[in-house]
């Protein structure tokens, strides 16, 4: 692939991203579009909520929209650039973070927000996040994020660290629970145990594994699951905000 035709792709992305914000340019040739860019995004975020990310396609979403496959060529020009702008569209949701929250609450937000948008669209985790194209979406909720912690005693680049802070930490509890979300709509914790703990049992020696075995029947009781993905997504967030929030105090 040459430079310019590099060039040229970037550019025709661009302005898909930012369709609202730049007139279309005019004399533009081919058939005339039966349905819009949006409509496209949102059949494809559609398919890949409904029946995941891998099942999204040119001709599925064509079909989703009732159109010939080769038409969807003339809204979006390939499958990554269709996901960009799933990824864009999907941070448009976003809800603006009240400033009159206190500070903790405000950052609490940063990291709900992340969490409950990955969960809501689990595919989200199988897009590449380096290097994904900024659109009016993702630039709203960053813009969004950083009015949230503007003005309370941290420098530009604290603020972007506390915000990443979040969302990764947001990231890797979504993924684990949209894991167990997964995994119970094929066996009940209750009944992966039935199979498994007897087998369990006798091939693992207390004397070996002391702790394991006696924090691992607490944690099994306590929570009826190997895990408790919302309780440590709780603990865990209060304890980044604490330590975020005493390095602050400190200053």
């Amino acid at each position: 692939m040459t430079d310019a035709t590099r060039a040229g792709q970037a550019e025709q992305l661009m302005s898909l991203l930012w369709r609202h914000a730049v007139p279309p340019r005019s004399g533009g040739r081919g058939p005339k579009q039966t349905v819009s860019v949006d409509a496209v995004i949102a059949a494809a975020v559609v398919i890949a909520d409904r029946d995941g990310y891998e099942k999204v396609s040119m001709r599925a979403v064509a079909g989703e929209l009732g159109l010939r496959p080769m038409s969807l060529y003339t809204y979006v020009p390939s499958k990554e650039a269709l996901t960009v702008l799933m990824v864009d569209a999907v941070a448009q949701q976003d809800a603006l973070i009240p400033a009159g929250l206190p500070v903790r609450d405000r950052m609490a937000a940063i990291a709900g927000q992340v969490r409950a948008e990955l969960i809501a669209h689990p595919w989200l985790l199988e897009v590449p996040p380096w290097r994904l194209v900024l659109g009016p979406g993702r630039m709203r909720r960053y813009e969004r994020q950083l009015a949230a912690i503007e003005g309370i005693g941290l420098s530009d680049l604290a603020m972007d660290r506390v915000i990443a802070v979040l969302s990764e930490f947001a990231t890797g509890n979504a993924r684990m629970a949209i894991a167990g979300i997964r995994s119970a709509t094929e066996l009940t914790d209750a009944q992966w145990w039935e199979q498994h703990g007897p087998l369990l049992t006798e091939v693992m020696s207390v004397e070996e594994f002391p702790l394991a075995s006696r924090v691992g029947a607490v944690v099994g009781e306590r929570y009826q699951a190997p895990s408790d993905p919302d309780g440590a997504f709780v603990f865990g967030l209060a304890k980044l905000l604490d330590g975020i929030l005493a390095d602050l105090r400190a200053e």
